[in-house]
């Protein structure tokens, strides 16, 4: 077995184990500040906690993610296209493998449906101006439209 195989196996193991006692526990909504007078660098705080809390364990403090397994959050269509496809990504997980810059990922996301719409709008704006992306805020309106949609 090569050391590449092995690595990727010590990877799956460590992230399935992760993801068992992950499961066990009761999901409890992080708390979201309402959007202040201080608006998006408020959204951005709170996106940032809430990263922190529930994306990075699939795809990591730099966003990079986990070869073939958790996409990377940077510089990727996913991310930076339309708001309406990533807001159905986190809403309604995503099982199917996907290509990001050539290469393919097949881990499956559950849903993030649990989070609140202003929690929601919080971590993708977050996600969308961080780790060298740019892209416009998700709103609250947005989330709502989307969860709407999904019902």
């Amino acid at each position: 077995m090569t050391l590449n195989k092995i690595a990727a196996v010590f990877t799956a193991v460590i992230l399935l184990s992760s993801v068992s006692v992950y499961a066990q526990v009761k999901k409890t909504a992080v708390k979201a500040k309402p959007t202040s007078s201080k608006g998006l660098s408020a959204n951005m705080a709170n996106g940032k906690a809430i990263y922190g809390k529930v994306c990075i364990t699939c795809h990591m403090a730099d966003a990079s993610g986990v070869a073939n397994m958790n996409p990377p959050l940077i510089k990727t269509t996913y991310v930076l296209g339309p708001k309406p496809k990533l807001l159905s990504i986190v809403l309604n997980g995503l099982s199917e493998t996907i290509d990001v810059d050539g290469d393919s990922y097949s881990n499956v996301m559950p849903s993030q449906a649990f989070l609140k719409d202003q929690e929601i709008a919080d971590v993708l704006t977050y996600v969308r101006n961080n780790f060298g992306n740019k892209a416009p805020a998700v709103t609250l309106a947005d989330v709502k439209k989307a969860r709407a949609a999904k019902k």
